[in-house]
């Protein structure tokens, strides 16, 4: 089956395209790029108006499955993020069992392959059930699909096991995937901890719970040579340290969520538990510092940490219930909305943190839009203007701190291998 998609904008940041072109999709690859593309036999869809991108891929997602599958499942975290315009997501291995071995990675990859809608690549725990005290078989499950290692939920609170994992993961050029929070001194707090929280009587993560993480793995990662990825980055002195750490040559990227650019703990005062998230929203100079990071390259993803729990877990009181929010399916409108349109990033500045640069960083295949490669393709329209609503998500979890937000520039189509997944927000069944 053939596919044109005619007139739209094409924004490849990896093959450095950026204007307005045909996309000709064949046998589920892209077959042509280019101005005037003609195939009679092709479905023709009029995208002009529309931005094309390749599909947008999200490094940082909890699927749940398997063993929380009352929170999400990868058929509904899969079907959630072709919704939301993401061809391709990462998965964490916090689950339980945790993907700390091959047959966990395999049945992820199964599964993924079996619901058919986002290609998911799983990244295994460090150690052995995410405990920090024995490295997991890292070679054997890269062996079976993982891309990446990270305890992510959880610190490798010990400095030698860290040094470890990179030295053993440098063999197999996998990335490091780091979790940095100091558990002491974020002493079972649950928001940031500063005047917001001081008013609130809430007990307080401070900013140096994750800048001190992050200095000891820098320091790693530049004794051992590997490489390393800074998850989740909320805070300016983190953002500073590996500005640093770049300009020595240290092999460190990082991502930053969409959370943390568009919301500071002042959020937390409507006692909205979608707001409890790890690492805590931070403060306004935090979340401009985080803008600059992004900006000036020392941020190199755009990443979701989407993390969907069950609606009984999240109506209780702040400080019980379970830290996380869902972002899937509102990735797309809040870069446009509130990157792109604000005038932080250009369109194609901006593709490339949720492309070429996580398809890089994780060695997997998509990001781009060249000629052989897998059809995956996130098509938008800049000019589309909604409201958030979370009843109207096809993910499990609602909790959403965005709910009622009008956002301009949603996905109005996904292709995943030549195959359109979605059309104007609705799956394609």
């Amino acid at each position: 089956m053939k596919l044109l998609l005619k007139g739209g904008r094409v924004i490849d940041p990896a093959n450095q395209i950026d204007g307005i072109m045909d996309v000709l999709i064949a046998e589920g690859k892209i077959a042509a790029v280019g101005q005037s593309v003609e195939a009679g036999d092709a479905q023709v869809y009029d995208v002009s108006g529309k931005v094309v991108t390749p599909g947008w891929i999200d490094m940082h997602v909890h699927l749940r499955e398997p063993g929380f599958e009352g929170k999400e499942t990868i058929w509904t975290g899969t079907r959630a993020a072709a919704a939301g315009g993401v061809t391709a997501v990462a998965s964490m291995p916090n689950t339980p069992p945790v993907a700390d071995n091959q047959s966990v990675i395999r049945f992820i990859r199964d599964k993924a392959r079996e619901a058919g809608w986002a290609k998911v690549y799983p990244i295994g725990a460090i150690t052995k059930g995410s405990l920090g005290e024995e490295l997991a078989e890292i070679g054997e499950m890269q062996a079976a699909g993982a891309v990446a290692i990270s305890d992510d939920g959880k610190p490798v609170s010990n400095g030698q096991m860290m040094r470890l994992a990179l030295e053993y993961a440098g063999m197999f050029d996998l990335p490091v995937i780091s979790h940095a929070e100091d558990l002491k001194l974020a002493n079972e707090g649950y928001m940031h901890e500063g005047y917001i929280s001081t008013i609130l009587g809430f007990r307080g993560i401070p900013s140096v719970a994750e800048e001190a993480m992050v200095a000891r793995d820098l320091l790693l990662a530049a004794m051992t040579g590997s490489r390393l990825h800074i998850a989740h980055v909320s805070t300016a002195g983190a953002g500073e340290m590996i500005r640093e750490a770049k300009k020595r040559g240290v092999k460190v990227t990082a991502e930053v969520t969409p959370h943390h650019l568009t919301l500071t703990d002042e959020a937390v005062q409507s006692f909205d538990t979608s707001t409890k998230v790890n690492p805590p929203l931070r403060t306004e100079e935090d979340r401009q510092a985080l803008i600059k990071g992004l900006m000036d390259g020392t941020l190199d993803v755009i990443a979701t940490d989407h993390a969907p729990h069950a609606r009984e877990e999240k109506e209780m009181e702040f400080a019980y219930a379970p830290f996380g929010l869902v972002g899937l399916e509102t990735l797309v409108p809040l870069v446009v909305d509130r990157v792109i349109n604000a005038g932080h990033l250009t369109w194609s500045e901006a593709i490339a943190k949720v492309t070429c640069n996580p398809a890089g960083i994780l060695g997997v295949p998509g990001g781009n839009l060249g000629v052989g490669k897998a059809a995956d393709i996130t098509v938008i329209d800049p000019e589309k203007t909604a409201v958030v609503r979370k009843e109207s998500f096809y993910s499990m979890g609602k909790n959403t701190p965005f709910e009622g937000w009008e956002l301009k520039g949603w996905p109005v189509m996904t292709v995943l291998d030549g195959r359109v997944v979605m059309q104007e927000g609705r799956l394609v069944e």
